[in-house]
């Protein structure tokens, strides 16, 4: 289980006082003591489900159905509909060889492992011009009621893109290491808004909310929780987190961030550049501090 090293056993989000339903968030209904007579499959990609009142109802497969008691149907803000089965799932097997990585977030690149692999979450879907033309239509016309229903589809795809992506990867690392560690960082606190108030104004705001967005569209929050859910593959732990230049320093993989400590009572440490590193199957020459690094691209 992926626990605070500060506080052990206590939930990261606990969740608040609870409050009145809003039409359009979290709509459904959930539908008890049920069986495989409930589900029958149409083909390769359709099945359908017997939903009290309604009927058979069909629906898409993004997955095999599996032996479940109860299932839940939901409605999302876009208007789609979606029917989830509550099932223990399968535990993922690890490699039992002692595999032992740490994870590094990043922005230009999402994911870096100790071990020299990286991950890239994939580019969001551009909303910039459709949030213009959504800031020029009139308010209660039928105009900007298409646009904000186009406006949302498009954010959907690119959450969903973004999920999908998080599912796979922390598939991925659960069964390739024993032991998996990553900072412990408060991604909530990170991305607040730098806006501040009227008395003592915030600096920076712009390029505050733009390194915001870029958090967020990574993904940062989302795969600490996603990989301790994945059971039977090894163990999760969180780390405190550090400094960034004291944490790369222990990888062999960044080379230009090393440098030697000497001693005490020694001579001036030795700032040579590192031989080059290979990261992703792409060489470079690591450069000294202070000037620019560039990773490679993918």
């Amino acid at each position: 289980m992926l626990r605070s090293a500060g506080e052990p056993g206590r939930r990261p989000n606990p969740p608040g006082q609870p409050g009145f339903r809003k039409r359009g968030q979290c709509e459904g209904f959930r539908i008890v003591a049920t069986g495989p007579r409930d589900v029958r499959p149409l083909n390769r990609r359709w099945a359908q489900v017997l939903v009290p009142k309604l009927g058979w109802v069909r629906f898409r497969l993004s997955r095999p159905v599996p032996d479940a008691r109860s299932y839940r149907v939901t409605r999302d803000r876009v208007g789609r509909w979606h029917v989830a089965f509550a099932a223990i799932p399968v535990p993922i097997p690890g490699p039992s060889t002692g595999e032992v990585v740490g994870i590094d977030r990043g922005v230009t690149v999402t994911l870096a492992l100790s071990d020299g692999h990286a991950y890239q979450a994939p580019t969001d879907r551009d909303v910039k011009r459709l949030q213009r033309r959504l800031a020029r239509a009139k308010r209660g016309s039928n105009r900007r009621a298409k646009l904000k229903a186009r406006h949302a589809r498009l954010h959907a795809r690119n959450a969903d893109a973004r999920r999908d992506w998080v599912e796979k990867v922390s598939t991925e690392i659960a069964r390739g290491y024993d032991l998996i560690r990553i900072e412990d960082l408060n991604v909530a606190g990170m991305t607040r808004s730098a806006r501040g108030t009227v008395a003592q104004p915030g600096r920076h705001v712009g390029q505050k909310a733009s390194l915001n967005g870029s958090i967020l569209r990574s993904g940062w929050g989302m795969l600490p929780p996603d990989l301790s859910t994945r059971p039977g593959a090894g163990s999760r732990r969180s780390i405190p987190h550090i400094r960034a230049s004291v944490a790369r320093s222990a990888g062999p993989w960044i080379g230009g961030l090393a440098r030697a400590k000497p001693p005490s009572g020694a001579g001036p440490a030795d700032t040579s550049p590192t031989p080059t590193t290979t990261l992703h199957g792409t060489s470079r020459r690591d450069t000294p501090r202070g000037e620019a690094r560039r990773w490679p691209s993918r």
